[in-house]
């Protein structure tokens, strides 16, 4: 059974710091091309950042210089180092998994950023 499983989501003021975390399980991590997206309230689903099974990584526009993504092979785990948060950057964080051409996707993780 696939589960990824994020965490370190939280409230935080302006210009604060959070370091979100994913666990994924059931899959074979190295291979799989892991992503963390959010939504906001009355929003659809957006693209945050990603990162191959290579270690290349992108990010949107909105993020660009202030997230951070990386992956620990060995723990099965990839994260997103956020800072300088704004509170539009406050949403459900999700974290996805492509494996050839399967998705799977975690629960969400709230992220608060007040002003």
């Amino acid at each position: 059974q696939v589960q990824l499983v994020e965490s370190g989501g939280g409230l935080v003021q302006a210009g604060g710091s959070l370091r979100l975390s994913c666990a994924a399980s059931g899959i074979l991590f190295s291979v799989a091309a892991m992503g963390w997206y959010r939504q906001a309230p009355g929003k659809q689903r957006e693209f945050v950042a990603g990162i191959t099974r290579g270690s290349e990584s992108n990010y949107a526009d909105a993020v660009k210089g202030r997230f951070s993504i990386s992956r620990d092979n060995a723990k099965n785990t990839v994260y997103l180092q956020m800072n300088s948060l704004k509170p539009k950057d406050t949403a459900v964080y999700y974290c996805k998994a492509v494996v050839r051409l399967s998705v799977y996707w975690g629960q969400g993780t709230q992220v608060t950023v007040s002003s």
